[in-house]
């Protein structure tokens, strides 16, 4: 097993039209550039933003699914979080201290995925742990669950961290994320459902480890279990990436804290690459 990689392959202008699925069609591509555009990204407030590029990526989830694209693997349990958690509490008045602060977390780690997915279907360049995920789906080889995860590690491991960071988050903040993530956490098996059902991969024992840490006395044997999956388990991830999202704010700290985020993120993938092949997912 190897890490995954660091840096992002330069742009070929070229757009792969399938992952593992049927042919996307021209007009599917435009459709999936046009709508993952975040620059055009509209509405009268916050909120309205914010549905706005809900709804985006639910036209965007459509099409992948129904083409059986791989690439569509984390966007359906994104899309299904989005509309079965997140969003009702976003439309509730009373669910946060701070309703902007919400919603600008919430877009802000959606814009991440939207600017990568447009990236990938515009012959651009993906970030890292994008490029990485993309990379698995276009190998029929892999476990669906695998590849499924690693969008999830890419999410919440990287993104949400420097989407934390990027929203000016304080520590006043931290019962509003929490309710967020946790909100996302409590119907997991809408994912797990929702993927099954579409691509046939069975999430179960990959997501309980992510979230409840189930599996990680497996990796000691695999080899893998490494001093940053340790603690983050024995802190919570959702604990680790808040304070590491704090902490890049800070000028002095950002440099190391930047390493810890891909440490952290290297070691989940491995962690879900084992998993996989010691319960030949």
């Amino acid at each position: 097993m190897t890490l995954p990689a660091v840096v992002a392959a330069p742009a070929t202008g070229a757009v792969r039209d399938t992952a593992c699925g049927s042919t996307l069609s021209s007009a599917d591509i435009a459709d999936i550039a046009r709508l993952s555009d975040t620059s055009t990204i509209a509405g009268a407030d916050s909120l309205a933003r914010l549905e706005n590029a809900v709804d985006r990526h639910d036209r965007i989830t459509e099409i992948l699914v129904a083409h059986r694209d791989l690439r569509g693997l984390f966007a359906i349990g994104l899309d299904g979080v989005e509309y079965a958690a997140v969003m009702p509490l976003q439309r509730d008045p009373a669910a946060f201290a701070n309703r902007e602060y919400a919603h600008a977390i919430s877009t802000e780690l959606l814009r991440r995925f939207l600017d990568n997915l447009h990236a990938e279907f515009t012959g651009g360049v993906t970030e890292p742990h994008w490029a990485h995920y993309f990379a698995l789906a276009q190998d029929c080889g892999v476990s669906r669950a695998r590849t499924a995860m690693a969008g999830y590690n890419a999410h919440l491991t990287v993104d949400l961290t420097y989407s934390v960071a990027a929203v000016r988050s304080r520590t006043e903040n931290t019962p509003d994320y929490f309710k967020i993530v946790a909100s996302i956490a409590a119907v997991g098996d809408v994912i797990i459902d929702r993927t099954k059902a579409v691509y046939g991969a069975d999430l179960g024992p990959l997501w309980r480890f992510y979230f409840v840490g189930d599996g990680l006395d497996q990796l000691f044997g695999a080899g893998v279990a490494t001093e940053q999956m340790l603690i983050a388990a024995d802190l919570g991830a959702n604990t680790v990436i808040f304070t590491n999202g704090l902490a890049l704010q800070d000028p002095a700290l950002a440099p190391a804290v930047r390493a810890e985020v891909t440490a952290l993120w290297q070691a989940g993938d491995l962690s879900f690459d084992a998993l996989a092949r010691i319960n030949a997912l």
